[in-house]
């Protein structure tokens, strides 16, 4: 009557747009993922301090200093960084 009459078979379509949809979908996530250092396996050794030496091997807790040590140095480029964007937009 008031609506548009589809004829069979159009709902093929529909998932095929969709499921084209939610591949562009995850594309698009993996590659902001891949640019903001998302997969670093090393993530790990983050909830670890000093405080857990005893829990750990002599190698895990030496990563973990390598791990902390490298995070503290990325995290001071970045501050760095967003410093200087923040001056040059002034």
């Amino acid at each position: 009557m008031f609506g548009i009459e589809l004829q069979d078979g159009w709902t093929i379509y529909i998932w095929l747009i969709s499921g084209a949809a939610i591949l562009v979908g995850v594309v698009f996530g993996i590659r902001w993922a891949a640019r903001n250092e998302q997969f670093d396996e090393d993530i790990k050794y983050l909830v670890f301090d000093d405080n857990d030496q005893s829990k750990m091997s002599p190698e895990e807790f030496k990563k973990y200093q390598e791990v902390t040590a490298k995070q503290e140095a990325r995290r001071t480029e970045l501050l760095a960084e967003r410093e200087a964007e923040a001056r040059a937009q002034d």
